[in-house]
């Protein structure tokens, strides 16, 4: 089981048929789960297919690369796929290296604050070219998912890791969503927003990709290493701007993208003819597989989107407002992906987005009549806080904060969910690294 507090939590029916849905929905977004179902491999006449691609891996070399939360999963999986011995060498970057491989390495990097053990791995990967003079005859495969724009720094000429960090959080805690990160990061990077393909041109570059961005967006997963880049630096400065972070960002940063802008430095790739990306997994599979589950069970449920963001708080609301006015009448399971963007306070407290949204929604149902469970769950496993997924709560839930005289409302103010929930009990979903990353999913039971 991926829950591993499965049976701590699982106190009524309903509670236990949702974290079986959950359960299903994660096991579906697994890279040892996608990439069996599709990717195949002649191991006779080496021929790699992938979707309705087919590439004859006889007449050169192949090599690994890549980097994210799932890559570490990926890197095995395709082994066994493969077999190692058609792979000369590989390189991956992941925040766990519990995984087992011949002939690709695992390289512990942290997430989602950059480091120099990130640093360091990509640098190994850019040598891979000279030390095996790697050509227009061999391909090098690429491993992408989400977290890989943290788990693959390489800062451009004239920006430290200290300044790529102290960025980064600055834009986590301003509200800004995923697309406009990773616009400014690529524009900070040597390797981001396309500039990896081009690095390893002429060798055909072919990424296999785990989505957790809302819509796919191909050169904004992992900030798009193989994907010709549309943003600017143009682009990068009006982020700043939108969010009053101009002044506050570290200087080399605001240094480097006015030279972008002045025509001094070299603007991201927007043509890539070496490159290749498939996406073989997204939130949209995990859904799928989450309805179909709940249908086995004995319930109608109806996926909403798997596109959801905003803050929150706010969207927790909107959701419940739906729900509660019956305007998915007729179905007592309702299904949601997608990412959310908090804004924190100052001196917020502990939790995540997903305990968050599980929390408030929580005190929003508290004058449904109906028997009702809510969860909300990082697919990663990591809702900020290492092991904790996400969270379940129900009507007893509610019912145990106002007995034990927790005050709610102060709790959410401070974005301090994880307390509020640990003193409640059975709500904090314990998974630890699930080796995918396709976003969060959302379950509403109501019967």
């Amino acid at each position: 089981m991926i829950i591993k507090n499965i049976d701590e939590l699982n106190k009524t029916e309903l509670r236990g048929k949702t974290l079986e849905i959950i359960e299903a929905g994660i096991q579906r977004v697994l890279p040892s789960t996608i990439m069996l179902k599709s990717i195949k491999f002649d191991k006779d006449k080496k021929i790699l297919s992938i979707e309705d691609k087919e590439y004859d891996l006889s007449k050169g070399r192949v090599f690994v690369i890549g980097g994210g939360k799932a890559s570490g999963l990926m890197a095995e999986t395709l082994e066994k796929i493969t077999g190692p011995e058609i792979i000369v060498k590989g390189i991956v970057n992941c925040k766990s290296t519990d995984y087992k491989t011949d002939k690709t390495e695992i390289l512990l990097a942290s997430h989602p604050t950059p480091c120099e053990k990130g640093v360091a791995g990509i640098k190994r990967m850019l040598g891979l070219k000279a030390e095996y003079s790697i050509d227009e005859n061999d391909v090098v495969l690429c491993l992408i998912s989400g977290g890989g724009s943290a788990l693959m720094p390489c800062p451009a000429d004239g920006i430290t890791l200290e300044d790529k960090q102290n960025i980064t959080k600055l834009l986590l805690n301003s509200g800004a969503e995923i697309h406009e990160i990773n616009s400014v990061r690529k524009h900070l990077s040597k390797i981001k927003g396309g500039q990896l393909g081009r690095y390893f041109s002429p060798a055909k570059v072919v990424s296999l990709i785990l989505s957790d961005v809302i819509g796919n967006d191909l050169d904004v997963i992992a900030s798009g290493p193989s994907v010709p880049d549309s943003s600017t630096f143009e682009d990068a400065y009006g982020i700043l701007k939108k969010y009053d972070l101009v002044e506050k960002a570290p200087e080399n940063v605001t240094s480097l993208i006015k030279k972008g802008l002045a025509g001094e430095i070299d603007d991201t790739p927007k043509k890539l003819d070496n490159c290749e990306n498939f996406i073989i997994g997204d939130n949209k599979l995990a859904l799928d597989a989450m309805a179909d589950k709940a249908k086995e069970l004995g319930f109608n449920p109806i996926i909403i989107t798997s596109e959801q963001k905003g803050e929150p708080t706010e969207v927790a609301k909107q959701r419940a407002d739906e729900i509660l006015n019956n305007k998915y009448s007729g179905h007592d399971l309702i299904l949601i992906g997608g990412e959310t963007t908090p804004k924190l306070p100052e001196n917020s407290g502990k939790g995540g987005r997903n305990q968050h949204y599980a929390a408030v929604s929580m005190t929003l149902f508290k004058d449904c009549p109906k028997d009702w469970v809510i969860a909300s769950v990082g697919t990663d496993g990591s809702d900020f806080l290492e092991d904790v997924a996400g969270a379940i709560v129900d009507k007893d839930s509610l019912k145990t904060a106002e007995e034990k005289e927790l005050k709610v409302k102060d709790y959410l103010e401070r974005y301090d969910s994880f307390n509020l929930l640990e003193k409640i009990g059975n709500s904090l979903i314990l998974t630890g690294n699930t080796g995918t990353n396709v976003c969060d999913v959302i379950v509403y039971v109501i019967k």
